[in-house]
């Protein structure tokens, strides 16, 4: 399989993070477009486009500084707020990512920690899916990725951790195949598995999903969904900044506003409904 071609995800050389971020950061903006497409068993596909924040963990209070806009665990137009995402709260955030590596079987990160995400906006936040890139010392070698799944509107969260080194790879495209852990939609059953090809952050960066029969192979004609996110690189700067709050005002409200309008056109549609799991336990 040529994982570039068949999932549009072009390889490229490995990226530098700190090119096209603010000045000395490696931090960064990322905008452009996801499209969901359900091929079983009504057809349905949407796409939108949306922005994303790629943060360094180590440079949060220099990236959120004399931006009075943003601000870190006070209510801002943006907010980093910690409890919105993996872990306890009380952790810090890179520690925890460390210690869910870790805790899964694989050797402890020990390099930077860069997240994708959207952020706390007009004091709502809501991820579908949170990337945790988790570099080696070098600050170039990726050696995990952790994706934090988020489901609405239960609000449970599941980390899925897929090592670098246990992945099909060609060039900066990582591939892998594994059980599906979490109820995400309920038009959609939890035996399935997922096909996630990522690509590495660079100008651009890619990411799809296929979900699949457990035992399904790898094609189109077997897939129920797919997602594709497409997205370009922007400095973390004033500029960038603001011209994204101004194009994308409710960002988050809008990710959760079109997940329930496509979840009520799936439903019009006479897609069947599945029960969250822990509904039908409780059921006599």
């Amino acid at each position: 399989m040529n994982l570039a071609r068949d999932t549009g995800l072009a390889a490229e050389r490995a990226p530098q993070d700190a090119r096209s971020a603010s000045p000395g950061t490696a931090s960064a903006l990322y905008t452009g477009w996801v499209r969901h497409r359900r091929h079983a068993p009504h057809r349905h596909a949407f796409r939108y486009r949306l922005f994303l924040a790629y943060l360094d963990l180590s440079e949060i209070d220099r990236v959120f500084s004399r931006r009075w806009l943003w601000s870190v665990g006070r209510r801002n137009v943006v907010e980093f707020r910690r409890s919105d995402y993996l872990g306890d709260p009380a952790v810090p955030l890179d520690t925890a990512v460390r210690d869910c590596v870790e805790q899964r079987g694989l050797a402890r990160p020990l390099g930077p920690i860069r997240l994708l995400a959207h952020l706390r906006y007009f004091g709502y936040c809501f991820n579908p899916v949170s990337f945790y890139y988790c570099f080696a010392e070098d600050g170039h070698t990726l050696q995990a990725v952790v994706a934090e799944v988020t489901n609405t509107p239960w609000k449970e969260r599941y980390a899925y951790v897929l090592s670098a080194s246990a992945c099909t790879r060609q060039g900066d495209v990582l591939a892998w195949r594994f059980d599906k852990r979490l109820h995400v939609s309920p038009f959609m059953a939890m035996t399935h598995s997922y096909a996630w090809r990522l690509g590495i952050p660079g100008e651009e960066l890619r990411v799809h999903m296929d979900v699949l029969a457990l035992d399904a192979p790898i094609h189109d004609a077997s897939r129920e969904f797919d997602a594709t996110m497409v997205l370009k690189r922007k400095p973390l700067d004033a500029r960038n900044a603001a011209s994204a709050l101004l194009r994308f005002p409710l960002m988050t409200l809008r990710v959760v506003a079109a997940i329930h309008w496509q979840a009520l056109r799936l439903w019009l549609r006479g897609n069947p409904i599945h029960d969250h799991p822990a509904t039908r336990i409780q059921k006599p």
